[in-house]
């Protein structure tokens, strides 16, 4: 049986031994996202891993972001599975839970760099985010939106940038 928990501080080393075993030990260099996390701290409110009985076989991370200089955001990522539990929906299910958590805490948006078919299901859409410049491209139609209160989105442009 495996159970949703929030991040505790000993988890961190499980966590990045998973993100290097899904994402590559070059991803702090090679992936646009980890642009917009260095140097500022996920929120520990909305970072959560999914449990087995004596192992961590699933993680999720929020963090700060600024739309043009001044609409708080949040960043989604890295969401990861490890590989003997993926296509079980484990991903699914953080995914899900965390978004829920978001909204209850009254945030507005989250944005992703990701597979438009994974994310769409939860709200995301690659038009939500149309207006907005990351700090290099990624592929078209990864960078999606989501709307956790709706309009919240709508109007913003400028380049999305980390939380100072």
């Amino acid at each position: 049986m495996f159970q949703v928990t929030q991040e505790r501080p000993g988890d961190k080393p499980n966590i990045e031994k998973l993100l290097d075993k899904s994402f590559g030990t070059d991803r702090l260099q090679t992936r646009v996202a980890y642009a917009l996390r260095s140097d500022v701290s996920p929120l520990p409110e909305l970072c959560f891993v999914m449990r087995g009985p004596s192992f961590l076989c699933a993680s999720i991370r929020y963090w700060p972001v600024l739309i043009d200089g001044q609409q708080p955001c949040l960043l989604l990522g890295p969401l990861a599975v490890g590989q003997a539990w993926r296509g079980g929906g484990l991903g699914k299910i953080l995914l899900g839970h965390s978004l829920a958590r978001a909204k209850i805490l009254g945030h507005g948006a989250v944005l992703v760099i990701g597979d438009p078919d994974y994310y769409e299901p939860f709200g995301f859409a690659a038009a939500l985010a149309d207006n907005l410049t990351l700090p290099r491209p990624v592929d078209p139609g990864r960078f999606q939106g989501c709307e956790l209160i709706p309009g919240s989105l709508a109007g913003l442009s400028g380049p999305v940038t980390p939380v100072a």
